[in-house]
């Protein structure tokens, strides 16, 4: 048996943080592609069910488009079962507006349900405040089958910026779980379940990364099981029509714009990026204070590589305080003047950039 493990495919995400409107609109429609690509993909391999671990959507106001699709691909593909378990970007609105529940959706609630066909057992729980003194210790599982838990939220100890609920687990070992389903993190993890050597959890990551925050690539878990044995095989499938990177290019000890402009080049020619990326470039390095950089210059200079493309400037700058002790320029004053303030190490070293940026002439 063939199953997809998917999460946080955010469908009807806005994409508007760093993307032209036009563009926005363009990744929004994306996503939903990469979706119905992934249904085609079970088609063409046979695969018997499609679990998606939560997060399907992005808002609780579903658009109508997003809707027809997925309950058209769902609808028109009767072979293929497809185990939605809401995450908490999820609530009812989707199911909630359907006529009628196709018979290849199959859905879970804050209590754990079991789905059973051919020796392996399929449960979920959406986990809640309501369950949460009794979630682990009513899962009850069989020896003798293979067990897919589904469930969505962060592992105890992993940090991340959103609000979503704890998964333990150590209280998971033992518990006859041969493949943990998870969904909340964007990037693909496995590991094993506490120290429990039966089964394996796995984040099988978002289907298309939406920001820089989520770069490499993107796709899905599928899932081989032996149901004689008892045994699986895993791997990961790209799907995403766009993949994004951060490139960081060191820049230590050049002067200009120019000589940066033609390090980005030689490290853009090095990485063989496709030209449907997003690229964010973050210089690095230590420069001298009187070093030019123009970032939106930069950007410009290379924005057709690229789907998109933005240059940030993480270096550092080298402040040699000798150099300005005896100036008597306006230059030599400004830096001595800021050198005798209060102001950290940190905020002196940026001020004194941005003066002297000021009194070279330079927007800052």
């Amino acid at each position: 048996m063939k199953l997809i493990h998917c999460a946080d495919l955010h469908l009807d995400s806005k994409m508007s943080a760093n993307l032209t409107k036009e563009q926005a609109k363009e990744r929004k429609n994306e996503l939903l592609r990469t979706f119905v690509h992934m249904v085609d993909y079970a088609k063409q391999n046979d695969v018997y069910g499609i679990l998606i671990s939560g997060d399907l959507f992005d808002t609780r106001t579903v658009s109508a488009t997003t809707k027809n699709v997925v309950k058209g691909e769902i609808e028109t593909h009767p072979e293929i079962q497809f185990f939605y378990l809401k995450g908490n970007h999820d609530d009812d609105s989707f199911v909630s507006k359907l006529d009628t529940v196709p018979e290849n959706l199959h859905l879970f609630s804050d209590e754990w349900t079991k789905y059973t066909h051919n020796g392996v057992t399929i449960a979920g729980l959406e986990l809640s405040e309501e369950n949460l003194a009794t979630r682990y210790h009513s899962l009850v599982l069989s020896y003798d089958e293979y067990n897919v838990v589904m469930l969505h939220g962060q592992l105890a100890g992993y940090q991340t910026k959103d609000r979503a609920e704890i998964i333990s687990l150590d209280d998971l070992a033992f518990k006859n779980i041969d493949y943990l389903a998870l969904g909340h993190i964007h990037s693909m993890q496995t590991g094993t379940i506490g120290t429990d050597k039966r089964g394996m959890y796995a984040y099988p990551g978002c289907l298309e990364g939406r920001g820089f925050d989520e770069c490499g690539e993107k796709g899905f878990i599928l899932l081989d099981i032996d149901e004689q044995t008892q045994t699986a095989e895993y791997r990961f499938v790209p799907i995403a029509s766009r993949t994004i990177y951060e490139l960081h290019v060191d820049v230590t000890g050049i002067a200009n714009s120019n000589e940066a402009a033609r390090k980005i080049e030689a490290a853009i020619n090095e990485n063989q990026y496709s030209n449907r990326s997003l690229v964010k470039i973050v210089l690095t390095g230590e420069l001298d204070v009187e070093c030019e950089i123009n970032t939106e210059y930069l950007a410009e200079l290379f924005t057709e590589y690229f789907y998109y493309l933005k240059v940030v400037d993480e270096t550092t700058l080298l402040i040699r305080y000798q150099d300005y002790e005896k100036d008597e320029s306006l230059k030599g004053e400004f830096v001595r003047t800021v050198m005798r303030s209060d102001m950290t190490d940190e905020q002196k070293t940026e001020v004194i950039r941005c003066g002297i940026l000021a009194l070279s002439g330079e927007d800052f």
